[in-house]
């Protein structure tokens, strides 16, 4: 018998845009002999089931079922890909967990850590895991262009702690950008890192884990267009993104080895990818971990998983029936 899946896309932040194309991404890769899959978009406002391209029902809070053709049904299986909260900071997986429904990616802890930027690379670092320098602001705190000079210094960069897809990002050069790059921050988060700049090439790794099996990807390289990796960078096609990276095949080991090193760390589960910045002397230095990456054809772990002669369908199927197995 088929599976019910939810595809579970949309959240209260900027990130939607790319959440709604995860989730259709997502929606394409899943296997229909195995499973039947349900688009869910939910927001503060409403938690609706797509039902077909002009048909949606309300979902029941209670147990997560719908009604369609005047029957209830259930899901089997939530895969969450909403970019921001509430699933990628560990508010839906807590309601999945109250309600017994196997989901996707990290429990609640994990997924509450990697969301918090400045928590989770300050936690690394006391693995040995090599960060920028930063800063944590919360709302109706600040910093002087001068303050910043001393404890950062420039360029870096100003950005919101808990979002993604550079909402809110500013690459900082001089001590009078500080303050507008401040509201535009805290216009996306209530908490701003303020960070230094590290130089060097940017590469990303993605890999799963299942009972069964590791799989950790082959590295990819990106070259920004722009002066940094900003949103139309990652989604208007101003970057190039290269799999496998023009590195070494002994500097493609260490961060494989890093990025599985950072996944058992943290404990984190199904899907994650992790990005780095590459210095001239060849140090491996976090950015951040990614625990709902995005999921569009064009996205990283898509290309990566091609890189590796591996079938996105045959992925999924791998991460949904890993929650079916016993231990």
């Amino acid at each position: 018998m088929k599976k019910n899946i939810a595809v579970i896309a949309g959240g209260d932040s900027s990130e939607i845009i790319v959440s709604l194309k995860s989730a259709a991404g997502i929606y394409s890769f899943l296997d229909r002999e195995k499973y039947n899959p349900y688009i869910v978009i939910i927001t503060s406002q409403a938690w609706e089931v797509m039902i077909s391209e002009n048909e949606k029902a309300p979902v029941d809070k209670n147990d997560f079922g719908f009604k369609a053709d005047g029957k209830k049904i259930w899901f089997d299986f939530a895969y969450i890909t909403i970019h921001g909260t509430p699933g990628e900071n560990g508010i839906l997986q807590g309601y999945f967990e109250l309600i017994g429904l196997p989901y996707s990616g990290c429990n609640v802890l994990v997924s509450g850590i990697t969301f918090n930027k400045f928590i989770c690379n300050q936690l690394l670092k006391t693995f040995g895991v090599k960060v920028a320098e930063a800063v944590l602001l919360r709302k109706g705190q600040s910093m002087t262009g001068d303050d910043v000079a001393v404890k950062i210094g420039f360029p870096c960069f100003v950005k919101p702690n808990t979002g993604g897809s550079s909402f809110g990002v500013t690459k900082v050069k001089t001590a009078d950008q500080v303050q507008s790059a401040l509201e535009k921050a805290f216009s996306e988060a209530d908490e701003v890192l303020i960070e230094a700049f590290m130089d060097g090439m940017e590469v990303t790794c993605g890999m799963y884990k299942t009972r069964q099996k590791e799989i950790i990807f082959p590295v990819t390289e990106v070259v920004s267009d722009n002066e940094f990796f900003d949103y139309d960078a990652k989604y208007k096609g101003k970057s190039q993104e290269i799999t496998p990276a023009r590195i070494s095949k002994e500097l493609t080991e260490r961060i494989q080895k890093l990025t599985k090193a950072i996944y058992e760390i943290l404990g984190c589960k199904g899907l994650t990818r992790t990005d780095y910045i590459i210095t001239e002397n060849s140090e491996i230095r976090l950015l951040e971990i990614n625990t709902t990456p995005g999921m569009t054809p064009a996205s990283f772990i898509p290309q990566q998983v091609r890189a590796a002669g591996l079938n996105m369908t045959n992925v999924m199927s791998e991460i949904i029936e890993d929650a079916f197995t016993d231990e």
